[in-house]
């Protein structure tokens, strides 16, 4: 009719998702231990599915308190002082460029410890300083030059590396244990053979 809106057709239906593994079709030439071995892959795979965020979160989280514990931990035992380059560091090649901003020398300094006494080490130094200059540099408790507290940067960098961690380790473990439940099937397979083989060969050579 004249001014009716025409009612665009039903979308068709839906067909169901085909099964993910060829192992769990119908076909004749499927054992059981086909099955047996689909159902396991399958079972594993949204295993996986379900336990990757979870492991993900939880070792983010276990992370991110041993991190914390260990920064806080190093800022008690650990204090900054300030050191006196006694030789010249040596020079970049590239004076200016950004790798020799990034680059670090060993020389030797002295410092003083957290009891007073004065003590020589070596440690890493930026290019180019001069005999006498002066930077900044972290003690132990033993008195020993040692790295400054865990930043906020490197507790997330772990954090970060645990999660990416777990996020491929629990697929791993799950290709992993279908890899051995499908050599533990062949292996079922292969003896079975074995064994109706040696049922069916003496009647196959038996002369007549």
């Amino acid at each position: 009719m004249p001014g009716r809106t025409a009612v665009p057709p039903p979308p068709p239906a839906r067909r169901p998702p085909r099964v993910l593994s060829w192992r769990l079709r119908r076909n004749p030439l499927r054992r059981r231990s086909d099955l047996v071995q689909g159902w396991i892959g399958l079972a594993l795979l949204l295993a996986a599915s379900a336990a990757t965020p979870a492991a993900v979160v939880l070792a983010a989280d276990a992370a991110h308190d041993r991190a914390t514990q260990t920064a806080r931990r190093q800022a008690q035992t650990r204090h900054a002082t300030t050191a006196t380059l006694l030789e010249n560091a040596r020079r970049h090649p590239e004076p200016g460029s950004a790798e020799a901003r990034g680059t670090r020398y060993p020389a030797q300094v002295r410092y003083t410890d957290p009891e007073g006494r004065p003590r020589t080490a070596t440690t890493d130094v930026p290019p180019a300083l001069s005999k006498g200059s002066t930077l900044r540099v972290w003690v132990g408790a033993d008195g020993q030059l040692t790295e400054p507290p865990l930043t906020p940067d490197q507790i997330r960098n772990r954090v970060r590396g645990s999660a990416i961690i777990a996020a491929l380790g629990v697929p791993a473990a799950s290709i992993a244990a279908y890899g051995v439940t499908s050599r533990v099937v062949q292996r079922r397979q292969l003896a079975a053979w074995d064994r109706a083989w040696a049922d069916t060969a003496p009647r196959w050579t038996a002369a007549p």
